[in-house]
């Protein structure tokens, strides 16, 4: 589990480096891996670097449809542009999860990103964060349950 964590924070952070810079989201991932954040190399061998990948791919590829979903699940006078890029990363990353990959329960999906944005913020994002996933898991997992 450590390990697909790992891949999760990695993901967040390509798809955040994505979103201020665009580039090719597999080529980006690539150089990630070959390179990790600058003394962080450890990081990176220590991470599912498969499940990187299809987040980082994943995530990026399927956003102008992730981005609508996510902008629908916002409260009113919310837009996925007033989020902070790293809520954005986050957010992504979460739908992608929510929307594509069945296999991890809803409870994992929320639980990880939330943990992840209490990395990164202090205030009020981690609750943000779970209500945007919790009312998406709502959409993309209703015919399945939610587990």
């Amino acid at each position: 589990m450590a390990r697909r964590r790992a891949a999760r924070l990695a993901a967040v952070q390509v798809l955040y480096q994505l979103d201020l810079g665009g580039g090719d989201p597999a080529i980006v991932a690539e150089e990630f891996l070959s390179h990790g954040p600058e003394g962080e190399d450890d990081r990176t061998e220590a991470m599912d670097a498969a499940w990187f990948r299809k987040v980082v791919v994943g995530a990026w590829s399927d956003r102008p449809r992730l981005d609508a979903e996510i902008s629908s699940a916002l409260a009113e006078g919310w837009s996925l542009g007033r989020c902070g890029a790293v809520v954005r990363a986050i957010l992504r990353a979460g739908a992608f999860e929510l929307a594509a990959l069945p296999e991890v329960p809803v409870r994992a999906v929320i639980s990880e990103y939330v943990d992840i944005t209490h990395l990164f913020s202090g205030g009020g994002e981690p609750g943000f964060v779970h209500a945007v996933l919790d009312r998406l898991s709502r959409r993309f997992r209703a015919d399945r349950g939610l587990s």
